[in-house]
C-alpha cells in the first residue's frame, strides 16, 4: 500500500521537471546585437575587410563565409532557377572596403536598441550617434542585426546615405 502514495510523488515530481516556463525577450539578444555593430565599426576603421565580411550578412548567414566550392557549385545552379549564386571573397572584400570607406569614424555612441518589426528571424535596430572625420556629427544612424539559426548577429543593414550626408 506504502507503494501507491510513492510511485504518485515520484510520478508528480517527474511531470514537474518535464515543464517549462516561457520568459520574456532574453536580455542578452540586445547586447550581442550591439556588440556586433561594435565589432563592425572597430573593423571597419582597422579596414580589416575580412572582419567585416564576417560581420556582415543575413539571417542565412555571413557574407564572407560563402560555403565550399562543393556547395557554391550546387547554389550556382539554383542561381538558375531564382537561387542566389555564392559571392566571391574578392568581391566581400571590395564591398566592405567600399562600405569601411563611408563607415570610418573618430568616435560612436550606441544610443538605443529596439526590436525591428514583421520579420521572420530576430531583427534589432541598433542606433548609434557617431562623430566621423572632421568632427562632422552623425545622429540617430540605425545599424539593423539580424540573427541567423546558429544564433550569430549579423550586421544587415547599414545607413550608409545618412552616414554621407553633409
Amino acid at each position: 500500500m506504502r507503494s501507491r502514495p510513492l510511485a504518485s510523488v515520484v510520478l508528480t515530481l517527474l511531470l514537474a521537471a518535464g515543464c517549462t516556463s516561457q520568459s520574456g525577450p532574453s536580455a542578452a539578444a540586445p547586447v550581442a546585437a550591439q556588440l556586433s555593430v561594435e565589432r563592425f565599426l572597430q573593423a571597419a576603421n582597422q579596414r580589416d575587410v575580412q572582419a567585416m565580411g564576417r560581420l556582415f550578412g543575413t539571417a542565412d548567414g555571413s557574407l564572407m563565409e560563402t560555403g565550399s566550392t562543393f556547395s557554391c557549385f550546387f547554389k550556382k545552379i539554383g542561381s538558375w532557377f531564382g537561387g542566389t549564386a555564392c559571392t566571391r571573397s574578392t568581391d566581400v572584400e571590395v564591398r566592405m572596403d567600399a562600405i569601411a570607406s563611408i563607415v570610418e569614424h573618430r568616435d560612436y555612441r550606441i544610443v538605443r536598441e529596439e526590436p525591428v518589426a514583421g520579420r521572420v528571424s530576430p531583427t534589432r535596430r541598433v542606433v548609434v550617434d557617431m562623430t566621423m572625420p572632421q568632427n562632422r556629427m552623425v545622429a540617430g544612424a540605425p545599424f539593423i542585426v539580424v540573427q541567423t539559426g546558429e544564433g550569430r548577429w549579423l550586421v544587415e543593414q547599414v545607413p550608409l546615405e545618412q552616414l554621407m550626408a553633409r
